[in-house]
């Protein structure tokens, strides 16, 4: 299956856990809306290095991504003409940070690093509402 889903929760997200990841079953983007922060990585081939580059990094940070509901989705395979790839559209390789609107919120032709990815994150209407919510669920005891 050419696109891949890594939620985060591997162990190791190197090159055999990439290849591991194609037997994973697919959510697809609408399964995923409200629900979670799909993460997409597209590259023309699994052996580019910015695919281990951007999920190493990706793995590094995994705590917090966890805390904002990010999932990541993988897709190397240009010639299978997957659902994301029609969708997106894109050119070698590329990263796309979607919002639980499953809205495009960034897209870069390169690895981004955690820290925007989190500071996008942390600046989406419905993240300030997570973490309002949070606080005053926590402060609210009786």
């Amino acid at each position: 299956m050419p696109v891949r889903m890594l939620p985060l929760v591997a162990a190791s997200l190197l090159s055999a856990a990439v290849a591991a990841a194609a037997d994973l079953a697919q959510p697809t983007l609408d399964e995923l809306k409200w629900v979670a922060r799909p993460i997409i990585i597209f590259a023309d081939s699994p052996a580019d290095p910015r695919v281990r580059t951007q999920l190493a990094d990706l793995e590094a940070h995994k705590p917090a991504l966890d805390e904002r509901d990010v999932v990541v989705l993988v897709d190397t395979d240009p010639a299978a003409r997957s659902e994301l790839r029609q969708t997106f559209r894109p050119r070698d390789f590329s990263v796309l940070v979607l919002g639980k609107d499953g809205e495009v919120k960034y897209r870069k032709p390169q690895p981004i690093t955690v820290r925007e990815v989190l500071r996008l994150i942390d600046r989406m209407p419905l993240r300030r509402q997570e973490i309002e919510s949070r606080q005053g669920g926590g402060n609210t005891g009786g």
